[in-house]
């Protein structure tokens, strides 16, 4: 037997769907089928049920079986009412009366009785097993949408399988050629797999030291912080040492260029001062 392959399996998937519309709205086709049949086309109908045919939907599925259920119920009560109005006058007008003795009334509700719990465990059947189909269904839909998720993807496996197909093709013959410009790629397997433990242990090293790092990050932050604050007077301080010789370098330049300057008079009348007195010294001596 040929080993499966994804083609095969693909076109087995696409064979069985072919013809095959899976939808839960396709239930509601035999029931508006029938009421089409049975209605007169000339004969105006207002039902809310009919109307809802056209555009069937869950929603629309769902409000049909509760106006189904309710008007059951109110037609079981009509239909209850009635028979026993017929039978009571039945029995009144009839010839001869007809009489029921209490003995009767007790063996018809012993019968009554029985089959109000018959009809009672019946009901809890049907409830139990319409539950379970209901999980059923629930679970063959989950399975449905699964199947349709992997029917895609093996759509696009052959296209992938052939990508790596070539990959490997081209691969081994750049081994075989040894042109590979990575001399890592033309390994063995042996030191192939040594090397990537390296690297995994190296990765986990690097792991670790960058944890170290994050976890000093809060206290180079606080000393960081620190420093700021002890270098904002500095920063000040400079600041104003700045403009002091700014300042002295304009008087500077106001001075050369013709300007009185008290401070410059001063310093040269001193420099004067004192080499007269140094001569002076000199000459005693």
């Amino acid at each position: 037997m040929a080993p499966l392959t994804a083609e095969g399996v693909l076109a087995k998937l696409r064979t069985v769907t072919a013809d095959q519309e899976i939808t839960i709205l396709k239930l509601s086709e035999p029931i508006s089928a029938a009421v089409t049949q049975l209605q007169d086309p000339h004969q105006r109908t207002s039902d809310i049920s009919t109307s809802s045919l056209d555009a069937t939907t869950p929603s629309s599925l769902e409000a049909d079986l509760t106006h189904y259920k309710e008007l059951f119920a109110k037609l079981r009560f009509s239909y209850v009412e009635q028979v026993t109005k017929e039978k009571f006058i039945r029995a009144i007008v009839g010839d001869p009366p007809l009489i029921v003795t209490p003995q009767e009334n007790l063996d018809l509700e012993k019968e009554n009785l029985e089959a109000k719990r018959t009809l009672k465990a019946l009901k809890t059947e049907v409830a139990t097993m319409v539950i379970e189909l209901e999980k059923k269904a629930r679970d063959l839909s989950k399975r449905y949408e699964k199947v349709k998720i992997e029917t895609i993807r093996l759509e696009e496996l052959p296209g992938r399988i052939r990508e790596l197909e070539n990959a490997i093709a081209e691969l081994k013959e750049m081994q075989a050629a040894g042109s590979s410009p990575n001399p890592e790629l033309n390994l063995p397997l042996t030191k192939t797999v040594d090397l990537v433990e390296s690297k995994k242990r190296r990765r986990a090293e690097l792991d670790r030291h960058l944890e170290q790092l994050q976890s000093q990050v809060p206290r180079k932050k606080k000393e960081l912080d620190r420093l700021r604050a002890e270098l904002q007077p500095l920063e000040m301080k400079r600041q104003n040492s700045m403009a002091a010789a700014k300042e002295a370098r304009r008087r500077k330049e106001a001075a050369l260029g013709g300007v009185q300057d008290d401070l410059e008079e001063r310093g040269r009348w001193f420099r004067a001062a004192e080499a007269g007195l140094k001569q002076a010294l000199e000459l005693q001596c």
